[in-house]
């Protein structure tokens, strides 16, 4: 096999090496199946038990209660974010709040516009969304049809360590890029949403976890794939989904039940790795930059500058060369961002940081 790089992309992301591996060993026929998953029909026997599987590892993974639907979708959050207006905000007199810490919270909020009544809560754009809002900052509206977050901005590297407090409205959460990094209580959520193509597996797949009871609330004008209730009526095959990348959606839940059991300990193990990260940057005399408030930085996206554009190219030429791939920030910042996913081994946390304190000297 060519020699793989240590890729730091926010996604499509790395993947485990087991994942790929198993996927290419039965990639042209599946054990005692003899054909591909690719070329199994989605309603046979055995692509069902490996749809089935990937939803009872979700559920496994994350505790999620009776009270809430598992849904296996495609177009990624950018659908979501109509989706979830659609169904819940259009066609009431409701109020839909927004907490804006970063680029993927306002594109989300351009979406909700366009279907009925939106209040902005908070909004991190005067301080460069290098923060989260405090409990108190929040301007919440008491009877919302929902509020909205983005657990963690992949652009900014801002996380939420704890969600806020709504009371009795729904919160809803983007959690597309710290899905299945951390625990979480599904229960306090109305819906969580996460595109897999970060923490999850590849591009194509978008889970959503939805409480019951909202798949209520959608108009019958809507179209088919918008209603929440036609996917959840038909085991998420309303239309024929994207069936490999539900097959590695499931294969990411086995290695990370075998690889580290627990969320809690996965937690934990991407605590340590972005620390070594971070204590590169705070230990540098100022050479290394960081973007978030300490409080918030995520764990999952390490974003930084050096002093110019000038040292921030030759930084991300210098580590290209070593194999550390992917590390230019999003082109609307710049700068540095390392994504380091459930699935970026230490090893290469660990060759980054190095490298870090070589190119400082």
């Amino acid at each position: 096999m060519p020699e793989r790089v240590f890729n730091f992309s926010a996604g499509p992301a790395v993947m485990p090496l087991p994942v790929l591996e198993e996927a290419q060993r039965d990639l042209v026929a599946l054990p005692g199946v003899g054909s591909s998953v690719m070329e199994l029909s989605h309603r046979g026997k055995t692509y069902m038990d490996i749809h089935a599987d990937a939803k009872a590892r979700l559920v496994s993974l994350l505790n999620i209660p009776d009270t809430h639907e598992v849904l296996l979708l495609q177009g990624g959050s950018r659908l979501q974010f109509s989706m979830i207006p659609l169904n819940l905000l259009k066609g009431t007199d409701k109020t839909a709040d927004y907490v804006l810490t970063g680029s993927w919270g306002k594109k989300a909020l351009e979406e909700a516009v366009k279907e009925g009544k939106t209040n902005v809560a908070w909004d991190g754009k005067s301080i460069n969304f290098n923060n989260l809002p405090s409990q108190s900052d929040l301007k919440l509206t008491s009877d919302a049809a929902y509020v909205h977050i983005t657990s963690n901005e992949t652009i900014q590297g801002v996380q939420f360590q704890s969600i806020p407090e709504v009371g009795n409205v729904p919160l809803v959460a983007d959690l597309s890029s710290d899905f299945l990094s951390r625990p979480v209580d599904v229960s306090k959520y109305g819906i969580i949403y996460a595109c897999a193509q970060k923490n999850a597996g590849p591009a194509g797949v978008t889970v959503v976890i939805i409480r019951k009871d909202l798949m209520e609330h959608a108009s019958g004008d809507l179209p088919g794939y918008m209603v929440y209730r036609n996917h959840a009526e038909n085991d998420s095959m309303w239309n024929t989904p994207p069936t490999f990348g539900i097959y590695l959606l499931g294969l990411v839940c086995k290695w990370l039940q075998e690889e580290f059991g627990s969320l809690e300990k996965l937690q934990a193990h991407n605590q340590a790795k972005a620390q070594l990260l971070y204590d590169a940057i705070d230990q540098s005399g100022g050479f290394y930059l960081g973007h978030a408030v300490p409080e918030v930085r995520s764990k999952m996206n390490v974003t930084f500058k050096l002093g110019d554009d000038d040292s921030d190219k030759k930084f991300l030429a210098a580590a290209n060369e070593l194999g550390l791939t992917q590390l230019g920030g999003h082109r609307s910042v710049g700068g540095v961002r390392a994504s380091i996913y459930n699935a970026m081994p230490v090893e290469g946390v660990e060759k980054l940081r190095d490298f870090m304190l070589d190119f400082k000297k």
